[in-house]
């Protein structure tokens, strides 16, 4: 390809990636601002927040995961010019969401054998049980605007979406305030008062969605709004064993990185809450190559339905030379801004200072979370799941997770027990390295093949 096919490609990816990171970023500051808020209320709503939002994220982003491994299928047809197949496929995944909104809430409304599982003190589990409870009825609105959100990334017009996750910042940011602290009649509710906050802004946040796919012009050669067809077993099955071990992979990731909140809570409420510290900055750090990811598969699926496997090749090289860019600058800002960083999140000392020292760790863990996500999110492109569902189990579980506790607070071969946060994050940082590299080394053996078979 050209010089000037390269950089167009470039282009293409980078302004798709742009629009999802702003609309991500806004979503991520949801999290950021209650982080805040909870951290100026009260240093156990913080701890608090720690907890319930591990299980939170746990569950809504592995059901996200399900949901978001359909945009292949979606940019494939759209890649093909089946326009008419696209608006029956959405349909038909209304009766996926509605089974993962159920199974969502269920965990969420009963979260006690959890917590006490993973020994979070008691002292903290009621706080983090109203929190949650208030969270799974902003659940079902939250992934069928996931829904929504995929189906646009898919057809490569990510921009509805992405306005309206910033419209909606507008409302989150005063509300949380409000509702933690208080005032003009409202007492103040404290944590459960960020989680309210959420619950209007994802019922808000659909029901402009809803607005905009039945009267914007665009969708309407898709023909979203015909009436419902019956179940169809087939392409449901299709769209499980899509989603089925894409959801999995993501839940084994997420949850290798959420549980560590739950392990850190019996450490005190100082260690949680520089914990907290972290994993917010971390996750936002996160949306960088989340964007990229969902832009590069976009594209490369495109291509893919296209008949054009060299050009999806291509695609793929585009994404991860941006990825790798961006990767670097963010960690580099990582290490260079720790203690500022801190001490934006909490006013204690003892706070700022543990989460400015595990933000040194993060850095490399970033880069290796970078890599590991292009990597499955374009494997998925050629159908790819089960592997890389398997290799997540046996290093991010096992090693990371399980290495980690074994790290924190048993010791482990001649390093005795560190009884420290950092234990976590070192030793989930080791094993997303090496998933990456195994990834890198699939995901190579796979492209080379030139064509796929479904």
């Amino acid at each position: 390809m050209s010089q000037a096919g390269a950089v167009g490609e470039w282009r293409v990816i980078a302004r798709h990636a742009g629009t999802v990171l702003v609309g991500q970023l806004a979503v991520m500051a949801f999290g950021v601002t209650d982080t805040i808020v909870a951290g100026r209320y009260a240093e156990g709503a913080l701890a608090a927040l720690s907890v319930g939002s591990a299980i939170f994220i746990s569950v809504y982003v592995s059901l996200m995961g399900v949901l978001q491994a359909l945009l292949p299928v979606w940019a494939e047809l759209h890649g093909a010019r089946r326009t008419a197949e696209v608006g029956r496929s959405v349909r038909q995944s209304l009766y996926l969401c509605g089974f993962t909104i159920v199974l969502g809430m269920a965990v969420l409304l009963h979260p006690d054998a959890l917590m006490r599982w993973t020994g979070v003190p008691a002292a903290m589990q009621d706080e983090v049980g109203r929190y949650l409870a208030v969270l799974a009825f902003g659940l079902p609105p939250a992934l069928l605007f996931r829904l929504f959100g995929t189906l646009n990334q898919s057809l490569g017009k990510p921009q509805l979406v992405t306005w309206l996750q910033l419209a909606s910042l507008v409302i989150k940011l005063p509300l949380s305030v409000w509702f933690c602290f208080g005032g003009a009649g409202v007492p103040a509710l404290g944590l459960v008062g960020c989680g309210l906050a959420t619950l209007v802004v994802n019922w808000t946040m659909l029901a402009c969605a809803l607005v905009l796919l039945r009267q914007a012009a665009f969708y309407r050669s898709y023909r979203f709004w015909q009436r419902i067809e019956p179940p169809d077993w087939h392409q449901l099955g299709r769209f499980l064993r899509l989603g089925g071990p894409g959801g999995l992979a993501v839940l084994v990731e997420v949850t290798s990185f959420t549980l560590m909140a739950l392990f850190i809570a019996r450490l005190g409420t100082a260690a949680a809450a520089a914990h907290q510290i972290a994993s917010n900055l971390t996750a936002v750090a996160y949306m960088m190559p989340l964007s990229l990811s969902i832009a590069t598969s976009a594209r490369v699926s495109f291509w893919l339905g296209a008949g054009e496997p060299a050009l999806a090749r291509h695609s793929c090289r585009r994404g991860f030379e941006l990825a790798t860019a961006m990767a670097l600058l963010i960690a580099a800002a990582m290490l260079l801004l720790r203690g500022w960083l801190a001490g934006i999140y909490s006013a204690n000392p003892e706070v700022a200072a543990l989460a400015a020292a595990l933000l040194v760790v993060t850095a490399g863990y970033h880069i290796a979370d970078v890599l590991q996500t292009m990597c499955v999110f374009v494997l998925r492109c050629y159908r790819v799941t089960v592997l890389p569902l398997l290799l997540y189990c046996a290093l991010l579980w096992g090693v990371g997770l399980g290495g980690s506790y074994l790290l924190a607070y048993r010791g482990l071969g001649p390093w005795a027990a560190m009884q420290s946060p950092l234990a976590f994050w070192l030793m989930g940082a080791a094993a997303l390295a090496v998933t990456a590299v195994l990834f890198i080394v699939l995901l190579w053996r796979t492209i080379r093949v030139p064509a796929i078979t479904r």
